[in-house]
């Protein structure tokens, strides 16, 4: 599926800015899975852009305002091909998850990590989800199915920062919460699991469809990768709940929400100030069609 985007952030201030540095992470990953066509990040007031790769090989676009500024407006324009993704066969037993290939090659994605600190009882709940089954795949399966079923989709009733085990106790939160929260599960349980932060071409975050409409407006999306013996990475989300394909969109994946946040970044001045973030989605054969029938 040929996609485009359009990310942007704005930022109002009460009063003139006198400098700002910040590092985006916005661009869609080139990988097996997707093909990155086109890639533009455009900054008003305009500044100098520097890009890298982070230690966890997401694309960072980094660049500072120095000169005073009432508003800051960071757009990125993506054009990329995305397929669908295959689905591991179950087969490997759940004693691989401690053998020393994956304990030690997948340590940073077992460990705590703030957004993903579990309690006793927690850890407790995931292992007993998985009690008793055979497989990785029917282990991965299950956990993502349960988180899916305690939380419920509700916009603002979480922060980004919220301890995951309040997230479960009040059964409510967005993506990155399931996301957090099945990250949390599986690692208490022994399943290396990592966080990702990209986009979602639905006008329904918690339903994986295509619009019927060439272009919606949305936000950034996030899910989960659970790794799986000898099969490697899976992408799963349990928001909708689905495994991931190709209405998915990566951007790049980390420990949790703080190594792969769209928009990071420092100013000089006032506290207080305005944001608006928007993501505007198209597929090119809708847009096409619909362009035909309007002639």
């Amino acid at each position: 599926m040929r996609i485009k985007i359009r990310y942007e952030s704005a930022f109002e201030y009460p009063e003139a800015v006198r400098e700002s540095h910040n590092v985006l992470r916005a661009c869609p990953a080139d990988d097996e899975h997707q093909t990155v066509h086109r890639y533009e990040v455009h900054v008003a007031p305009t500044g100098r852009i520097q890009s890298y790769r982070d230690y966890w090989g997401t694309r960072v676009d980094s660049f500072g305002i120095r000169r005073p500024h009432g508003s800051l407006v960071v757009s990125a324009e993506a054009d990329v091909t995305t397929g669908e993704r295959p689905a591991p066969k179950p087969g490997a037993p759940m004693s691989r998850y401690g053998s020393d290939a994956v304990v030690l090659g997948h340590h940073s994605y077992l460990q705590r990590s703030p957004h993903a600190d579990w309690s006793e009882d927690l850890g407790d709940e995931a292992r007993d989800t998985i009690g008793g089954l055979d497989t990785a795949v029917e282990a991965v399966v299950a956990l993502h199915d349960h988180v899916a079923d305690v939380i419920d989709y509700a916009p603002g009733a979480t922060y980004v920062g919220m301890d995951v085990n309040d997230v479960r106790r009040r059964r409510k939160g967005v993506c990155q919460d399931f996301a957090h929260l099945a990250i949390a599960m599986y690692r208490s349980a022994g399943i290396p699991a990592r966080y990702v932060s990209g986009y979602l071409y639905a006008a329904d975050q918690t339903v994986a469809v295509a619009p019927e409409i060439a272009e919606i407006i949305n936000a950034t999306h996030a899910w989960v990768e659970a790794f799986v013996p000898g099969f490697g990475w899976w992408g799963i989300d349990p928001t909708n709940p689905t495994p991931v394909g190709e209405l998915h969109v990566k951007i790049g994946h980390g420990r949790d929400y703080d190594d792969v946040m769209p928009l990071r970044g420092v100013y000089h001045g006032p506290a207080d100030h305005k944001l608006g973030v928007s993501v505007t989605m198209s597929r090119e054969q809708l847009s096409q069609a619909q362009s035909q029938q309007q002639q």
